[in-house]
């Protein structure tokens, strides 16, 4: 079979060994790629119930099928292992150029256990991993450590093709439980925390070089249909909105449907949202539009401040979700502040949903009593204060380093604290966007917009926000879709334009496998059952499956809620479906 290489890449690092292991072909036929084969070497190669930051605790880097190939979209690794936020499955998918580096190493996954008795920089190349002794990096940001790295480890002779580097910041090293891994400066696999577990193995950071290729079963056809896409993508009304406003067009979508989530999660609407939006980012800032490599989407905003205390700053974002996280919940009404908060959690190495959730949680919980910090929404200099205390573990930050689930439990604000296992939401309200409730709880990651980006079909009326008949049914076909996405593995930007017909003919194209929409769907059941095994078996129950309180409550501005009964309707309608015990 063609597309993979049939390689995992096995890394000790307690004792500095690595060792190449044959993917057998019927595991590649079987779970396509990224996801799927992550699923399944977390449940072949991971003791069960293993603390999150223990060494046999593995952490799997893979590219798939599509990585080397000109398919748009593909510029993309995943990582997977035990999340040290939630307990339960932990993955996250970064974009930029770095991703085709990793995959010209030749391995379809990489997996690494054991710990380093000091920190090291691994580099890894076909059929070679050396171990760097990286104890002077321990401590420096994410941004001063890639470019160290670069400088001393990248092959100055240009033997490899391709070349990039994985990095973690100081909040992972000191245990902070939703640490990013980062590169490309700011591309981040930014959720549950896998640069916590790369940090308690004492990796600082991982260069990937070499010149491999995968082989493709039909090289004419693969070329037919990238074309055929670019085709599609030339005039489409998506591709044209993030290549001019990025995500941050969101803003205005959220507000204009009063589903903003604001002052923590209490108000669906931001009366100064104007201050943040698009608009605002594209009029007070200098802004170019950029992309990952093989993208015509061009969704990134390479931005430079032009006025106030971070005047001069450049970055690339904000994106939507650290606007809403830290404009919304936090109630920040400078999109030159928002942009960076986004820059600190980046050098830190923090996850900007996560970090802006429990300030918004410890403004909250200062004005109720339950904790001693002179804070409140919309203080920029409180927040930047307390971004710091987390990354250091030091006062409240201490208890939010270890995440809302025990940060509410510490402080007794279980009534109101806003999650789904453990991990906090992205910016779309299930009080009004009822589908996203459903996602967010049955995501087997914890609260995760992503795994079927459901907003949108709410958005577009083909699963009304209110209308809870047949809602399940329909995530469970965006949800489904999004799998196969996850195992080739591609950008979510392309779901208006890979149907199921058009996965089946990429998919035919790199492997060689003959599929159709049912026997795809077929495999992204099989995949969810793979990493519901691996939930159950670290202890999930159909109550992790289910909302916290605080989302249950009414939302103060507008009075929209999701009921109890209604939610408990559209479980139950899930859970049938996938065959699942309630």
């Amino acid at each position: 079979m063609k597309g993979f290489y049939g390689k995992l890449l096995s890394i000790d690092l307690t004792d500095q060994l690595f060792d190449e292991i044959a993917i057998e072909e019927e595991v590649l036929k079987q779970y396509l790629g990224v996801k799927g084969l992550g699923a399944y070497l977390l449940n072949k190669y991971n003791p069960p119930q293993v603390p999150p930051l223990d060494q046999a605790n593995n952490l799997i880097f893979s590219t798939g099928p599509t990585a080397g190939s000109k398919v748009w979209g593909s510029s993309r690794y995943g990582v997977f292992t035990k999340s040290p936020l939630t307990g339960f499955f932990s993955e996250s998918y970064s974009g930029g150029k770095v991703p085709e580096a990793i995959d010209a190493a030749g391995y379809d996954a990489v997996m690494i256990h054991g710990i380093s008795k000091v920190p090291v920089v691994l580099s890894i190349e076909p059929g070679q991993v050396v171990f760097n002794n990286a104890e002077d990096l321990w401590g420096k940001d994410t941004f001063e450590t890639e470019a160290l790295i670069k400088d001393r480890y990248v092959d100055k002779d240009k033997i490899f093709k391709k070349s990039g580097v994985l990095a973690i910041g100081p909040a992972a090293e000191n245990g902070v439980c939703f640490g990013i891994i980062q590169n490309d400066n700011w591309h981040c696999a930014g959720r549950t925390g896998a640069g916590t577990v790369m940090a308690s193995k004492k990796i600082k950071g991982i260069l990937f070089q070499g010149s491999k290729k995968r082989e493709y079963h039909d090289e004419k056809a693969l070329k037919s249909f990238v074309k055929h896409i670019a085709q599609e993508g030339k005039d489409h009304p998506a591709v044209k909105a993030y290549k001019s406003m990025g995500t941050s067009q969101m803003v205005k979508v959220l507000n204009n449907n009063k589903a903003f989530p604001t002052q923590y999660w209490s108000k669906g609407y931001f009366d100064k949202w104007e201050n943040i939006s698009a608009d605002a980012l594209h009029t007070q800032c200098n802004v170019t539009p950029t992309g990952c490599s093989k993208c015509f989407m061009s969704c990134g905003r390479q931005t430079t401040i032009l006025k106030g205390r971070h005047k001069g700053m450049t970055l690339e974002g904000p994106e939507y979700e650290t606007i809403y996280a830290f404009g919304g919940l936090c109630m920040v009404d400078s999109i030159e502040e928002i942009a960076f908060f986004h820059v600190l959690c980046d050098r830190l190495g923090m996850d900007t949903i996560t970090a802006g959730n429990l300030c918004a949680f410890a403004i909250e919980a200062s004005k109720q009593g339950k904790i001693d910090l002179d804070i409140d929404y919309g203080d920029v200099i409180g927040i930047e204060k307390l971004l710091h205390m987390i990354a250091k573990r030091q006062g409240p930050g201490e208890i939010l380093a270890h995440g809302i689930k025990h940060a509410a439990k510490q402080w007794n604000l279980e009534d109101i604290a806003v999650h789904a296992k453990g991990l906090e939401p992205a910016g779309y309200d299930p009080r009004v966007f009822k589908g996203m409730g459903l996602a967010y709880g049955v995501s087997d990651r914890g609260a995760c917009h992503l795994r079927t980006t459901f907003y949108k079909p709410e958005l577009a009326g083909i699963s009304p926000m209110d209308k809870l008949e047949g809602k399940a049914e329909i995530l469970i076909d965006f949800e489904d879709r999004l799998t196969i996405f996850d195992t080739m593995v591609l950008c979510r930007f392309f779901r208006d334009f890979y149907t199921w017909e058009e996965l089946a003919v990429m998919i035919h194209s790199l492997t060689g496998l003959k599929s159709d929409k049912t026997s795809l769907q077929e495999k992204a059941g099989n995949i969810a059952q793979e990493i519901r095994k691996f939930n159950v078996q670290e202890g999930l129950t159909s109550d992790d499956d289910r909302l916290s309180k605080g989302l249950f409550r009414e939302l103060t501005d507008t009075k929209a809620r999701l009921t109890h009964e209604e939610y408990e309707f559209m479980l139950a309608e899930y859970y049938e479906i996938r065959g699942w015990a309630g």
